[in-house]
């Protein structure tokens, strides 16, 4: 049994009778569902030991100003261009006011909990803290229970509803683990090869279906550039979740010759692990593409626990369940001349699942006023926080075409809806779909896209969405968001990846395949540009949708299934499948990498 004392949680008896205004209150609840949500079930109270490891959001300070400020120096017209925020910077612009750590610290005393045992993020906006079960659901007026997933066998302790005093609701966003009922997934799937096809001049007639790093570079015409700032301080980042290994013999030498001895800094973030004698198809497609493509780069992989053990005693098992919030804490709070400038990420899940069921409260789903109350917003800014520093985050659009998981409502009508993934909705990051063959590329049925419910069509995407909303007319009318965030932004080469695992050669395919291939080109733009004086290209969305959208090839062809229809198809300008179209490097480095 894991006692409180081990633990280092200090309970302050002295302080029992401390008064706050803020207990003359009843509590409000914050959010709460009427039934558990679809795919899981409840299998019984946790552990009575349980350590809940609680983490608060609080209210930041100057979130609205920190946007400002990134929307400014990511305009390619702005004078501001290119001038990325210090760490320094952008944790004192959200650093929450000390009025909210007061009435804070005051709720928790009153519950006889010291901070002890507390921690905060760089910026101060998140707390975290131990606390046994029984004092959880006291301080929450929550009642927790472990539920288990119907088709993974997963385990999660949440609750169905938890409270605040009133006070405190205008100064904190969320708790977690409370209320959502979340899984990750990785973007990836295997596919046997079709017969050959017509190859394009210049490029082999095998890269139809079997694609390796030298197809790569000759469809994006990357072959005749050698990075330059490796040495400068370029890098790339790789973030691995679900106990995904990259395994260091796998450098794909028989692709790429001259990387034979490179090697890759892998990085642990909360204990994650890279167990060498479990090899990940995930972990070494990302890397053996990213390395493939921008060798002598430096490349890191960062390795994040990302899934919630069985719970089959009272021993409190580690809680992964909400891993972007672990890796987000552990990157922010690197100085700066440790972060990445591209990172590129093949994981995801259905943008609704967070809020996967019938909700008694306000939700995105019907108003927007209570968004900033939902894990996957306060993540989403997060992201924002990394751009600002001058990251560009790269992600998977998703490979169910127009589904994610499910096409059904989560209001309790079962209506079919369309469902994007996130994080490759929050308007912060570049989602990227998939393409496949060169004569000519096309998109490819499995690439994902839609339009996000939960954010809102940002001013970029204000000349490239409406014309394919425009030719999509009354098709599909209900089934999607008209005025969400849209997805992918672009798209890549996606399937037929020959990738080495376990010292054998796999096939593969997905969005997986395409977010390092599109990140790898980014990183060569950025050394490109490092090379000759200038800063790393940061938040890329508003520069793609400007200036770069000449730089991209636009893919004409393919469409994405899905929810009982044909799904979006490909066409001319931006489109739900292969979004901007596919990267043409030279055309990029004339374009951007200058300005």
């Amino acid at each position: 049994m894991i006692s409180p004392s081990k633990i280092g949680f200090v309970v302050a008896c002295c302080l029992a009778a401390y008064a706050s205004p803020i207990l003359e209150v009843d509590d409000v609840v914050k959010h709460a569902w009427l039934t558990v949500p679809q795919g899981w079930v409840d299998i019984g109270p946790p552990p009575a030991d349980y350590i809940v490891d609680l983490k608060i959001a609080l209210k930041q300070g100057g979130f609205e100003d920190l946007v400002g400020l990134l929307h400014e120096i990511s305009d390619p017209l702005h004078p501001s261009y290119g001038r990325h925020l210090s760490k320094r910077e952008v944790e004192e612009l959200i650093a929450p006011d000390q009025s909210t750590h007061t009435i804070i610290q005051d709720w928790l005393v009153s519950h006889d909990i010291s901070l002890t045992s507390a921690s905060y993020s760089p910026a101060r906006d998140w707390l975290s803290l131990p606390a046994p079960i029984a004092i959880t659901e006291k301080l929450l007026s929550a009642k927790y229970r472990t539920y288990e997933h119907l088709s993974t066998g997963e385990q999660i302790v949440r609750t169905l509803s938890y409270s605040l005093p009133v006070a405190l609701h205008a100064h904190v966003d969320l708790v977690h683990p409370t209320t959502m009922f979340d899984r990750m997934k990785a973007m990836r799937t295997t596919y046997m090869l079709d017969a050959a096809l017509p190859a394009a001049e210049d490029i082999p007639l095998s890269c139809n279906t079997t694609v390796t790093p030298a197809c790569l570079q000759a469809l994006y015409r990357t072959s005749g550039y050698v990075p330059q700032a490796a040495d400068k301080g370029n890098k790339i980042g790789v973030a691995g979740y679900l106990e995904q290994a990259r395994i260091h013999a796998s450098l794909i030498p028989q692709f790429r010759p001259d990387t034979v001895g490179a090697n890759v800094t892998i990085v642990s973030v909360d204990g994650g692990l890279n167990d060498q004698s479990l090899p990940g198809t995930e972990a070494d497609l990302d890397v053996q593409y990213t390395e493939g493509l921008t060798y002598p780069t430096p490349n890191y992989y960062y390795s994040t626990p990302g899934t919630a053990p069985t719970i089959n005693d009272s021993v409190t098992p580690p809680q992964r369940d909400e891993p972007y919030l672990d890796w987000l804490n552990y990157v922010l709070a690197l100085p700066d001349e440790e972060v990445p400038q591209v990172f590129t990420t093949s994981y995801g899940g259905d943008e609704r699942s967070p809020m996967n069921g019938q909700c008694t409260c306000p939700s995105p789903f019907r108003t927007r006023s209570s968004v900033i109350e939902h894990p996957i917003t306060r993540v989403c800014g997060m992201f924002a926080q990394l751009a600002a520093r001058g990251s560009s985050v790269i992600f998977s659009s998703g490979d169910g075409g127009v589904r994610a998981g499910t096409c059904e409502t989560n209001d309790g009508t079962n209506r079919t809806l369309f469902q994007p993934v996130f994080p490759a909705t929050c308007p912060y990051i570049t989602g990227v779909g998939a393409t496949y063959q060169i004569a000519p590329e096309k998109g490819i049925y499995f690439s994902q896209g839609g339009f996000s419910r939960y954010f809102d069509r940002p001013v970029w995407q204000a000349a490239a969405v409406p014309p394919f909303l425009a030719k999509l007319g009354t098709t599909y009318a209900g089934l999607y968001n008209l005025s969400g965030r849209a997805v992918p932004d672009v798209s890549a080469q996606g399937y037929g990846f020959q990738v080495v695992v376990g010292g054998q050669v796999e096939s593969v395919g997905g969005t997986s395949a395409s977010s390092p291939t599109f990140a790898s080109i980014v990183s060569l733009l950025n050394d490109y540009r490092i090379a000759n004086g200038r800063p790393s290209l940061g938040w890329l969305n508003p520069l793609l949708y400007s200036i770069g959208v000449s730089g991209f090839t636009d893919i004409l062809l393919g469409n994405n299934p899905g929810c009982g229809t044909t799904g979006f198809n490909a066409t001319e300008g931006w489109d739900a499948i292969t979004g901007l179209g596919t990267p043409d490097f030279v055309k990029l480095q004339e374009l951007l990498g200058f300005i």
